[in-house]
């Protein structure tokens, strides 16, 4: 049985964006759960436009999501003998050839072709046949090399996703799979290989049995195929993933303002819920919506994948991810949320306040805003302060001030006084509760009052409740 092995080919012109974040996951969930490997591919020939800072974006991200890989990251442009080899074997062959066409050249004949009312398709001018007399080599023009793609037949593959797809040769043209030299190149340098021939080249030499990738590449699957069957190169099985689709309606993209995986890092998401809420835009086991990452890999067989479109939906992330709050043990939420306090000297009261706070929060930004009411200082709102600090509350938090300076400090001790203080005050609870929130939270919400006041510390309570 063929090994699975996937890939993940992420172009370094920008940051990791949602749809190649989910076309990660799904490809390392298919190979961890058939025990094959995860291979990560940096697409960097748009030398223009690739950047380190890029690679390094790309790099941060995968680690946060957790998708470790086994081999990479292996870089195209450290391949470029590679692929010239294979380009020169194809010259060699026939299946592919050097084409002269200037641009102008190309946009005359798509002109023309347009006006024709014909499809614009290269013409196959530079392309040599039996008894063909080709055109004089132009003087200067540094030629492209197009491979020959069949003029008959049909490409046909079994999508993972959409299924039977089938598009005829005569729909399409003779690729251009490597770039005329950069002026100014040395004598006899190779141009760049494109998109469409690396990528071919690429998964045959790493064996890649399943290629998992957006939509958007169908209309490039009929040449890759024919490439591949060019080389002689066994196929791998594709599986095309609909778009996501943002609150506008539009396909996420770079272009359009997506976000950045790495943003959601920075806003206090949890990678468990990232994968969790990425894996359900396009797939799903039954009716489960809450899921660990060591779940999918049980269940992601590569079938039940949508073929429609998903819905990018921030509230829905958003509650994904206060699940995975709630659910994750205080010791290990505390580590998590320690990187949103670098200003803050914690101590061992975080993990209890983690405990107390985690119900309320969607995101571990949320969740630091709280614990910095603990160690800093608060400034409640005056619209708060006019409408709960009135002159009826002013004795009861005299009394409730003394009764706290030497009680035992423990959140049940805490309790025992408050109850005393409301029955000497003749208060409800809410009446007492909510001002003393607000003197010593800085808000009128919070949990159960006696546990915030315990972790908070005698000193700062008393403090705060005497500053009004």
């Amino acid at each position: 049985m063929t090994k699975i092995r996937t890939r993940i080919a992420p172009s370094p012109t920008g940051f990791l964006h949602l749809g190649t974040a989910r076309t990660a996951l799904y490809s390392w969930a298919y190979a961890r759960h058939h025990g094959g490997e995860f291979v990560l591919r940096i697409e960097d020939t748009d030398v223009a436009r690739s950047t380190q800072d890029s690679v390094d974006q790309i790099l941060h991200s995968m680690h946060w999501l957790g998708l470790g890989y086994d081999e990479g990251p292996v870089y195209q442009m450290q391949r470029l003998d590679r692929y010239q080899a294979v380009i020169d074997q194809m010259l060699a062959a026939g299946t592919a050839y050097r084409c002269y066409c200037t641009p102008e050249d190309l946009e005359a004949m798509k002109a023309a072709q347009e006006a024709r009312g014909e499809k614009r398709l290269y013409d196959r001018t530079w392309r040599p046949a039996p008894g063909k007399v080709l055109p004089p080599v132009p003087e200067g023009v540094k030629p492209v090399i197009r491979f020959a793609n069949p003029v008959e037949g049909v490409v046909n593959w079994d999508d993972l996703v959409k299924g039977p797809i089938s598009i005829s040769n005569t729909e399409i043209d003779d690729l251009i799979i490597q770039r005329a030299p950069e002026d100014g190149a040395p004598e006899g340098a190779p141009g760049v290989p494109t998109y469409n021939f690396a990528v071919v080249v690429d998964d045959w030499d790493m064996a890649i049995s399943h290629v998992f990738r957006g939509d958007e590449h169908i209309n490039n699957t009929p040449w890759q195929i024919n490439i591949y069957r060019a080389l002689g190169a066994s196929l791998p099985q594709f599986g095309h993933l609909p778009v996501i689709l943002g609150d506008d309606g539009q396909k996420l993209s770079k272009r359009r303002g997506a976000v950045a995986v790495s943003n959601y890092d920075e806003a206090g998401y949890l990678p468990e819920a990232m994968n969790n809420y990425l894996a359900r835009l396009g797939w799903s086991h039954g009716d489960d919506e809450i899921f660990s990452l060591e779940q999918m890999v049980q269940w992601f067989d590569g079938t039940h994948l949508s073929k429609s479109p998903a819905q990018w939906d921030a509230a829905k992330l958003a509650w994904v991810n206060a699940q995975h709050l709630k659910a994750m043990p205080d010791a290990e939420l505390a580590e998590r949320v320690k990187p949103f306090l670098k200003e803050v000297a914690v101590d061992e009261r975080l993990v209890g306040i983690c405990g107390l706070f985690k119900d309320r929060c969607d995101t571990l930004v949320a969740l630091a805003n709280w614990v910095r009411a603990f160690y800093g200082d608060v400034q409640p709102r005056p619209e708060d302060m006019a409408q709960h600090i009135t002159p009826t509350v002013q004795p009861a938090l005299d009394l409730l001030a003394t009764a706290l300076q030497d009680v035992e400090w423990t959140a049940a001790a805490i309790g025992t006084a408050f109850k005393q203080v409301l029955s000497q005050a003749g208060l409800k609870m809410p009446q007492l509760a909510m001002p003393v929130r607000v003197l010593v939270m800085g808000t009128p919400q919070t949990p159960s009052i006696d546990q915030v006041l315990f972790l908070c510390g005698r000193e700062k309570v008393l403090q705060r409740i005497a500053k009004r």
